[in-house]
C-alpha cells in the first residue's frame, strides 16, 4: 500500500479523480446517443466536430498576412 502522507499523493489522487469524471461523462453520453435516431446522431456529430474544432484546432488563417 502507498504512504498516504507522502508528496504528491493528493495530486495523484486529484488527476485520477478527473479522469473517473471524464470516463463517467462519457459512459453517459453513450447512454444517451444510443437512444438516438440518425438524424440526430448526425446533427450531433457535427456539435461535436464543431466543438472539438473551437476548442483544439488552430485557425488556420492565423499568421497568414493578407
Amino acid at each position: 500500500m502507498t504512504d498516504q502522507t507522502r508528496w504528491g499523493i493528493e495530486q495523484v489522487q486529484v488527476r485520477n479523480k478527473a479522469v473517473k469524471y471524464q470516463k463517467d461523462l462519457i459512459e453517459q453520453a453513450t447512454k444517451l446517443v444510443e437512444k438516438m435516431d440518425q438524424g440526430s446522431l448526425e446533427d450531433m456529430a457535427l456539435i461535436i466536430e464543431a466543438e472539438y474544432e473551437r476548442k483544439y484546432v488552430k485557425n488556420k488563417a492565423d499568421g497568414v498576412v493578407l
